[in-house]
């Protein structure tokens, strides 16, 4: 019994991981949807939400179940709450995703965002898709090392977004307010996809160690990663 306990903990770090190569597609799928005016894509990446939101709750209640059934300590306890929270950051990554395309969804026919933009946004989610990426391995590989290296690309997506504002601050911005909204909405849309794919990472440091790390400024691990960003129509 007790191995076959072990092999559903192990099945649960297995689902995390699946989720977030889920999330990485939708981000770059939502991203591609974005720029080309593409509604059915854009439509199948927040169809899709509701699977990734549907998984979520499968993982939660497998932890649910175990901490029930088996009463885990140590080790095995740390596992089951980081993966209750590593869960909560999928979910919100899965739904910023949807944020994007919903703005692709609410600009159509017309494109979002004028082609001389589209690199500035190509960055944000190239970075994004490859931190969530990164996240997954982590959570494969139980790699501190690895875990510590999203904080540095953490550092890259912030810088893209300085620049993403002073773009828009420039007095030559010829865009009008409107995809000047929609453009500091992407931003921190990715942004925030950022901030939960370190935020997991962090999780899997005090799953590895025990102790939860701190990041720049003493910041506790995934202390802020629950904020929340606006979606296009208000809601979130």
């Amino acid at each position: 019994m007790r191995d076959t306990y072990h092999e559903q903990l192990d099945d649960i770090l297995a689902e995390l991981e699946r989720m977030t190569r889920t999330v990485s597609t939708a981000v770059r799928r939502s991203t591609a949807a974005l720029l080309s005016a593409d509604i059915r894509q854009a439509e199948e990446v927040i169809a899709a939400d509701i699977q990734l939101d549907a998984a979520g709750e499968g993982v939660e209640e497998k932890v649910f179940e175990l901490m029930a059934r088996q009463a885990p300590v140590a080790n095995e306890l740390r596992m089951l709450v980081a993966a209750l929270r590593m869960v909560a950051d999928l979910e919100r990554m899965g739904d910023l995703a949807a944020h994007v395309s919903k703005i692709a969804r609410l600009r159509y026919p017309a494109a979002a965002i004028p082609a001389d933009l589209h690199s500035a946004i190509e960055e944000m989610s190239g970075v994004a898709g490859k931190m969530v990426d990164a996240a997954g391995d982590v959570i494969k590989s139980h790699d501190v090392t690895a875990a510590g290296k999203l904080e540095a690309t953490d550092d890259e997506m912030d810088q893209l977004r300085t620049n993403q504002f002073r773009l828009m601050m420039d007095d030559s911005w010829p865009h009008g307010v409107e995809v000047a909204v929609d453009i500091a909405l992407l931003g921190r849309y990715y942004e925030r996809i950022a901030d939960h794919a370190v935020s997991m990472a962090r999780r899997v440091v005090y799953l590895v160690t025990g102790e939860l790390p701190v990041a720049v400024g003493g910041t506790a691990a995934g202390s802020g990663a629950g904020a929340s960003a606006p979606s296009p129509n208000g809601n979130n």
